[in-house]
């Protein structure tokens, strides 16, 4: 971790959000993800185009970042400290530390489903039809299933995912980009 980066807990998040202070609070998680759920007064900048909307972040304000367990936040951090920000905080747990302090997050009705379940469902099926293909096709459908286990295994060993990134870019998850990452 960069020793300019400061780790909060949610609950000091929590505190900080009651002060009435004016900070920002950044969300680093695709779109989807965050109009799905997210930290009442958050804003969308996802990490994938984090640089394109950091610009935008006032220097004279804290920026307290928040993702879904904390990596990506930890990443955006890192970029802040390379562009010269040096008032920034990352939420230690991200949106599932802030859900288990028992903190309420704002449900947009409707949402498309949150990215890393899509790709729990879309995992899911592969494997499902691999299989199902191997009995009833040709069993070299079974590699279907393997090469699934496989990504799963690369993409927790790494804590990146091939998919989610296939999937974030599928057009029902881009439809409310422009208006999520709006304050």
């Amino acid at each position: 971790m960069n020793a300019e980066m400061k780790e909060i807990s949610a609950r000091e998040f929590k505190a900080i959000l009651n002060e009435g202070d004016p900070v920002q609070v950044v969300d680093v998680r695709e779109h989807v993800e965050f109009g799905a759920e997210k930290v009442e007064g958050a804003v969308c900048m996802p990490l994938s185009a984090f640089e394109e909307h950091a610009v935008h972040l006032e220097k004279d304000r804290p920026v307290y970042l928040i993702c879904r367990t904390g990596g990506r936040a930890r990443q955006a951090a890192e970029k802040l400290a390379k562009a010269g920000v040096r008032d920034f905080y990352v939420v230690k747990g991200g949106l599932e530390a802030w859900k288990a302090a028992g903190f309420e997050t704002h449900k947009e009705a409707g949402a498309v489903w949150g990215l890393e379940r899509q790709v729990r469902f879309a995992a899911g099926a592969l494997v499902v039809s691999g299989v199902a293909f191997s009995w009833w096709v040709h069993s070299a459908c079974a590699v279907v299933a393997a090469l699934v286990g496989a990504g799963l295994m690369f993409s927790a060993v790494t804590d990146t995912c091939g998919l989610a990134m296939l999937l974030a870019k599928m057009p029902w998850n881009r439809g409310t980009q422009e208006n999520s990452c709006r304050k």
